[in-house]
């Protein structure tokens, strides 16, 4: 492995950190989180004309730059510093490669042309509190009991007339109220023979219902999707099995994710550094003492600790086979880090750091969030060492 960035990565960071620094400050980025979509299109399409950044790991085929894995973990980096709230990690991570890996030649080139160019955003509907799980990133469930079992709950599809009909409900769907297209993980064949398939639904589709939720990180906005009679288009053939596709899938969000905590850590880490040399103390800067030094050092080697797993795991889910342990275990490390670190800003800025006013919190909140969307931490561990199968080599 060589460690050394190229000079295409170095522009790609240098040049995206420019742009959020521009166009999503605090005030844009609460503005942005309090619009009905969660987001700001103009900055989503300033990423995407500007730097083509929802088509950077696509193929040039499909109008993507054609670039690996290790850039667009690159690229979250740079947006979690921001907590930039985007369709990214929705459209780029969790759904283009599924429509890469999965969709017919025709879907393909007419989907994926779109998401490159970012005049298509999408979002997989997986439900929320199961996401980790259909990504095996906490475990492996073989049957599809995560998208409902084939019994009441999640959501059911019946061929009819022709034609594939959906019915039931998603909860929590990263962008699921606003994207233009839904990726929706349905059981079909009835509780029998029941089976997991994927299926495309249209934002505008008849039948469907999207509501956005409250969620605890308003910067990863999300939804609940209802389906009543909806029509949907299977995703490739009705033979494939989208199970293992999704764990592939899992090593690559999970570098990307874990990149995203890293750049999230090391932004408050940076923004508590520069509180404590300014804020004074009995006539002197708080950040001389000796405790606050040590609880700021930890954090650094924490945060160094996580970009370096970070970086690996990136680097590995490009090599088929490498990346199912790594991602797991650098998305652990880098939650941790940046709970970490946004726990000693809130400290460190004294009264001002819990305050609305303030957007430490909104740090401390990502990590709280993506624990219970990717996580538990102690879970992604677990799954990670019984796939490696470490406690059956202490045992022997």
């Amino acid at each position: 492995m060589d460690a050394r960035f190229t000079a295409e990565q170095d522009e790609i960071r240098r040049t995206l950190r420019e742009l959020l620094g521009k166009r999503c400050g605090p005030e844009e980025l609460r503005a942005a989180v309090d619009t009905p979509a969660g987001h700001d299109p103009a900055l989503w399409t300033a990423l995407a004309e500007q730097l083509g950044l929802p088509g950077l790991a696509l193929p040039e085929t499909y109008g993507g730059v054609g670039c690996s894995v290790t850039e667009l973990a690159l690229a979250c980096e740079e947006t979690g510093r921001a907590l930039a709230p985007s369709p990214l990690l929705t459209t780029a991570v969790l759904t283009a490669p599924l429509l890469l890996a999965l969709g017919t030649g025709a879907q393909r080139s007419g989907l994926l042309t779109r998401i490159a160019s970012g005049g298509l955003t999408a979002a997989l509907a997986v439900p929320g509190p199961a996401l980790a799980t259909a990504l095996a990133l906490t475990g492996h469930d073989r049957s599809g009991e995560w998208a409902g079992g084939g019994r009441a709950g999640g959501v059911q599809a019946r061929w009819a007339d022709g034609g594939w009909r959906l019915y039931g409900q998603v909860e929590q769907v990263l962008d699921g109220h606003s994207a233009q297209l839904l990726l929706v993980a349905a059981h079909a064949g009835g509780f029998a023979r029941s089976r997991v398939l994927l299926f495309l639904v249209r934002g505008d589709a008849a039948g469907l219902t999207r509501v956005r939720q409250t969620a605890l990180d308003a910067t990863r906005p999300q939804g609940r999707v209802q389906l009543r009679d909806v029509e949907g288009e299977l995703l490739g053939r009705d033979d494939g099995d989208v199970l293992p596709a999704l764990a592939r899938l899992g090593a690559t969000a999970a570098a990307c994710l874990a990149a995203e905590a890293v750049g999230a850590a090391d932004r408050v880490l940076e923004r508590t550094v520069g509180y404590v040399g300014q804020r004074e103390q009995f006539g002197r800067p708080v950040g001389s003492f000796q405790a606050v030094k040590h609880r700021l050092a930890d954090v650094y080697v924490r945060v160094r600790a996580a970009r370096s797993a970070a970086y690996y795991a990136a680097w590995a889910a490009a090599r088929e086979g490498h990346g199912e342990q790594a991602g797991g275990l650098a998305l652990a490390q880098a939650l941790e880090a940046l709970a970490a670190a946004a726990a000693e800003g809130i400290q460190l800025h004294g009264g001002i750091g819990f305050t609305w006013e303030h957007e430490v919190h909104l740090y401390f909140k990502r990590a709280a969030g993506d624990e219970l969307l990717f996580g538990p931490v102690h879970r992604l561990r677990a799954h990670a060492a019984d796939a490696a199968h470490v406690f059956e080599e202490a045992g022997r």
